[in-house]
């Protein structure tokens, strides 16, 4: 059996669809996580700039990665539209924030 040429341009398509699809998805992930830590900062009373401010890198670097991993992505987003009651306990950066809301971030 030999391949075609046409063959070889149609797999080689597929596998740059695929990663095209992969890279996007993973985007449009980082983007909702950053947009729900960004509300939740909101929420707390702290100012969403403190993410984007070289101030505090280290803790919001954890508090990225924490976001990212999170597997409370619908609790969050019901309860940040108000869908849901409660604390946020579901949240794993909760207590960071908490924290940083009684210390100021000055």
């Amino acid at each position: 059996m030999t391949v075609s040429t046409i063959e070889l341009f149609v797999a080689a398509g597929m596998i740059i669809t695929a990663l095209f699809l992969v890279f996007a998805y993973r985007g449009y992930l980082v983007r909702n996580s950053e947009r729900r830590m960004r509300s939740m900062l909101s929420s707390f009373g702290l100012d969403p700039e403190i993410a984007a401010s070289g101030d505090m890198d280290t803790i919001m670097k954890d508090v990225r990665y924490r976001c990212r991993q999170c597997s409370s992505e619908a609790a969050c987003e019901r309860w940040l539209a108000g869908e849901e009651g409660g604390d946020s306990d579901f949240c794993p950066n909760q207590r960071v924030f908490e924290i940083l809301r009684k210390y100021g971030t000055d």
